[in-house]
């Protein structure tokens, strides 16, 4: 299979796999050659695949997605980080990625909070000019 992960500003990593393992939004799930083509929401989390020679290769993923079309796999994400030491990666995970996202779930209720009271204030303005 033909594995390319994708961030927002370049190509992370174009490379042949014969096995790849990814944490979606229902749990960890396998792809091998052959595999019908498939699309899922991928979370925070350890990303990996056997390259052809046979290393196993890991990866720190943010949020993203996941589509297998033929012999090719496109995984597009936020963010990716490679690393040989699974914990270092699993921390990186658990401390860049995660805090992340709560960070824009706060800014985006913030956001929310600031279009509800804009139209408010638009609704009430529309009121007097009546």
């Amino acid at each position: 299979m033909r594995l390319k992960v994708l961030l927002p500003s370049e190509i992370f990593m174009s490379e042949n796999a014969s096995k790849i393992t990814a944490e979606g939004a229902n749990g960890s799930f396998c792809l091998l050659p052959g595999h019908i083509d498939f699309v899922s929401s991928l979370v925070p989390g350890i990303f990996s695949f056997v390259a052809a020679e046979g290393r196993e290769v890991y990866l720190a993923v943010d949020e993203g997605t996941l589509v297998k079309k033929g012999d090719e796999v496109l995984v597009s994400t936020r963010n990716a980080m490679t690393g040989p030491d699974l914990g270092l990666l699993r921390k990186v995970v658990e401390e860049q990625f995660e805090a992340l996202n709560e960070r824009e779930k706060v800014a985006r209720t913030a956001a929310a909070k600031l279009e509800a009271d804009l139209i408010r204030r638009f609704m009430e303005l529309n009121e007097h000019v009546r």
